[in-house]
């Protein structure tokens, strides 16, 4: 049956603590995305149970219900329609979202913002990078030849110019002109300074205060030509810096000069606070944290204890920050490798096997649509709906993933596994992974361990299991003439149109007339022949039998004013019938929700063409 796109949207929002509680809508291709201003008012039990949704998770401060393509837009227009929250754009909810999180998630949300942008081109070129190297390998001529010089150029321009990826991207999430981002990014690494990744052969110095400042360790006024070949954080705080310092020139300077006073002062000062102050700093302790994480996923029992927790980090949107730690450890040094990845990898590919258990096992019919799609989503790398929409939600599978991925990561650092990128994980992982076979064990094992715990330990609540719906077709003989009978429609208990509350039908003007007080919600064709009409609202339809009986037979009563609400047909105008064949289904409950009696009207309209007609009631 086709989802009833207002009931969706009604159930919905009876879930969110009224409207007042709705900072902000919005939606994706596939969710709803709603900034909520207490999360506590929100019903997420009843919530996931609704018919129509897929899933529903919280991530970056906005609660995200999985409704799926081509659906969700309807079930959005019914429901700005039935909460009267004004529709927003994605970034719209960001922002109310947002302004709703603590700072130090906020402080994640930002480096995701910056860095999520720029992985399409990172991917590619660590994907380009693993094919040429394969190349290389396989076939020793190519290594010296002019294609492999042209192709290894144009796989390591990503990285060798990263500084400039992160600065434009910065720039647009600060509000800072990109340009002037691009112009400090390309400043980072320019020719005029020692390339980063030699700074142990030495390295120049400007002094343009004299001697300087010393404080501490360090001294303000001296520049180091060194290059930030490798880095992001520098970048991302002097371009957050620079974001700041034109927003302020812009208010104070004069708009007859601001055009070009602006930007030339932007980047001076900026220059200057980089190269002096920032730079050195911040490069400084990126290299403490990166090889910190180093040390640690390189140890098995580091890696194993992160292997078990990264869904944790997914589940809180903090996950967004091991970009920066992969592009650090991947820029630390030229052929550098990603060794956070595999343990990424064992992560989300032990979501995989866990909800893959659930959806084969499970006997719910929506808990099996929702879990399939999500398993297999998440052997590419994808593991929101497998996390929040059946993992998370049952506990267990998500426990039993952690300990797979606990396993699976210890599994990738004992073998000692890196990616040459990063971005992608799971079955996709082996475009960019160095030990395509280490990589294989690591995911096996993974989410072996998460579906053999799922299927054993894992018992599905009865309450989820849909109860069967058990309908049988009528037989009874509802009218009967001398050209042959119409069947009883719909299942029920048969009553005079005398007692049908409506004077019309009642009176029997249009024929011939019965009332069924329905225990069922399906109408069934009452004799062979052919759809004569059908409403649009699908609340009626008639038909004509092969003898030349004409029945119309009416759901309820004034139910032409719920304008569709509750109604779907099984059929079309002119379409062949046979008896039993379903013709239109109806909710009782919606009917009755509406104010209006279920109450089925069978009418003979062709009536006075009969000698004899005898109605079972």
């Amino acid at each position: 049956m086709a989802l009833d796109y207002r009931k969706c949207a009604e159930e919905i929002f009876a879930t969110l603590g009224g409207k007042d509680n709705i900072a902000s809508a919005a939606h994706c291709a596939t969710r709803l995305r709603l900034a909520i201003v207490d999360n506590g008012k929100v019903d997420l039990k009843k919530l996931e149970n609704v018919e129509g949704v897929q899933g529903v998770f919280s991530n970056a401060g906005q609660l995200q219900i999985i409704i799926g393509t081509g659906t969700v837009n309807k079930v959005f227009d019914e429901f700005i329609d039935v909460s009267g929250v004004s529709a927003g754009s994605k970034d719209d909810v960001k922002a109310a979202a947002a302004a709703n999180m603590p700072w130090w998630k906020r402080l994640v949300k930002t480096l995701g913002d910056v860095f999520v942008p720029i992985l399409p081109a990172i991917v590619a070129a660590g994907l380009m990078m693993g094919l040429v190297e394969a190349l290389g390998n396989a076939i020793p001529s190519f290594k010296g030849s002019d294609w492999f010089g042209f192709l290894d150029m144009a796989a390591n321009t990503a990285f060798a110019y990263l500084p400039v990826l992160v600065a434009i991207s910065s720039a647009k999430v600060f509000g800072a002109n990109e340009f002037l981002g691009a112009v400090m990014g390309l400043m980072m690494v320019h020719s005029a300074l020692t390339n980063g990744w030699n700074a142990a052969a030495g390295y120049e110095k400007w002094y343009l205060f004299g001697e300087g400042f010393r404080i501490g360790g360090y001294v303000i006024g001296q520049i180091n030509q060194l290059g930030y070949q490798g880095h992001v954080i520098p970048v991302v705080i002097s371009i957050w810096m620079m974001a700041k310092i034109e927003k302020k020139l812009h208010q104070v300077v004069p708009e007859v000069i601001d055009l070009f006073v602006t930007p030339l002062s932007t980047v001076l000062i900026t220059a200057l606070l980089t190269f002096m102050i920032i730079g050195p700093i911040f490069s400084g302790l990126e290299t403490i944290v990166l090889n910190a994480a180093t040390a640690l996923v390189a140890n098995p029992i580091g890696a194993c204890v992160m292997g078990a927790i990264y869904p944790l980090t997914v589940v809180m949107g903090l996950h967004h920050m091991y970009n920066t730690i992969e592009l650090g450890m991947l820029g630390a040094y030229e052929g550098a490798l990603n060794t956070w990845m595999p343990i990424a990898s064992a992560a989300n590919f032990a979501q995989f096997g866990a909800c893959l258990a659930v959806g084969l096992k499970a006997k719910s019919n929506k808990t099996k649509q929702v879990a399939i799609p999500s398993a297999l989503s998440a052997s590419l790398g994808i593991t929101e709906p497998a996390i929040f929409g059946v993992n998370l939600r049952f506990m267990k599978p998500f426990i039993f993933a952690a300990a797979g991925g606990a396993v699976g990561a210890l599994i990738g650092a004992i073998f000692h596994i890196g990616a040459v990128s990063n971005g992608v994980t799971g079955i996709p992982g082996y475009l960019i992974a160095k030990n395509p076979l280490g990589y294989t064990i690591v995911l096996l094992v993974s989410a072996g361990i998460a579906f053999a715990l799922t299927w054993v330990l894992w018992k599905e609540d009865p309450d989820d299991v849909e109860k069967p719906v058990t309908e049988t077709v009528p037989y009874e003989t509802a009218i009967s003439t001398e050209k042959g009978v119409v069947i009883q429609p719909v299942a029920g208990k048969m009553i005079p149109a005398s007692e049908i509350a409506d004077p019309m039908f009642a009176a029997e003007t249009m024929g011939p007339s019965i009332g069924i007080v329905p225990s069922g919600e399906t109408v069934y064709a009452p004799f062979d022949g052919k759809v004569t009409m059908l409403f649009p609202t699908k609340h009626a339809v008639g038909v004509t039998s092969d003898d030349g009986i004409e029945v119309l037979i009416h759901v309820g009563i004034d139910t032409v004013s719920m304008n569709g609400t509750g109604f779907e047909a099984y059929v079309e105008p002119d379409q062949v019938i046979h008896a039993g064949d379903k013709l239109l289904h109806f909710d009782r409950a919606e009917i009755k929700k509406a104010g209006h009696p279920d109450t089925v009207i069978v009418v003979i309209t062709n009536g006075a063409e009969f000698k004899e007609v005898k109605k079972a009631a």
